[in-house]
């Protein structure tokens, strides 16, 4: 996919995000997320990061704090205790931002808005999801050697092939994994949430690996 489609899709999510914030309740924004270590309003906060914080400034933190992913979930925290209008506020000024971070490119921020979306929106019982090219995108990503720097621990997919239900979209050898494209993205992503609604011989060595 084009870096400028990537761009163009990744805006668009974006606004989708700030559209779904911008429509939550105080009560809301504490549930918890299907992320274990943060809630509605920590996710939120990682979703502004990019804008809030410089590179160097999260390589240095990342240093004191001990890895970036340690860093990411106390930064995180700290960036959603802004008020919640300057959040949402962010996420629509900077939507059409176009950024490819070191070592993982464009779709990296893409995959971040389709994946954290539904992390929020899923517990809170809303629809609110990425188009199927932001799925896609999302996908190609996951299933590529990229998606190890961060997002996809080495060797889950392993003797696995995964393949859409809802468009054109397959990867990788082994067993199938099939379901919908939201589906297959959380459950490669880690969320085990998602093993319910796929199918396919690969299904319990995927579970196995998550759970």
């Amino acid at each position: 996919m084009p870096d400028e489609d990537v761009f163009a899709l990744t805006a668009t999510e974006r606004r989708r995000a700030a559209d779904m914030f911008a429509g939550l309740s105080e009560d809301q924004w504490a549930v918890q997320s299907l992320c274990a270590e943060w809630t509605v309003r920590d996710v939120a906060g990682h979703l502004i990061g990019p804008f809030c914080v410089s590179i160097p400034r999260f390589v240095l933190g990342s240093l004191v704090s001990g890895g970036p992913g340690r860093y990411s979930v106390r930064g995180s925290r700290r960036l959603g205790r802004r008020p919640t209008a300057e959040i949402i506020a962010v996420l629509r000024e900077h939507a059409g931002d176009c950024f490819a971070p070191p070592g993982t490119g464009p779709l990296a921020p893409l995959t971040d808005l389709a994946v954290y979306t539904r992390d929020v929106a899923r517990p809170l019982g809303l629809d609110t999801t990425a188009s199927p090219a932001a799925w896609r995108g999302t996908l190609d990503f996951l299933t590529s050697p990229r998606a190890r720097r961060g997002f996809v621990p080495r060797g889950r997919g392993d003797g696995l092939r995964f393949r859409a239900t809802d468009q054109d979209w397959a990867q990788g050898n082994g067993l199938e994994v099939s379901g919908p494209s939201e589906a297959l993205a959380l459950a490669i992503g880690g969320r085990a949430v998602a093993l319910d609604d796929l199918a396919g011989p690969g299904l319990p060595l995927l579970r196995s690996r998550l759970t």
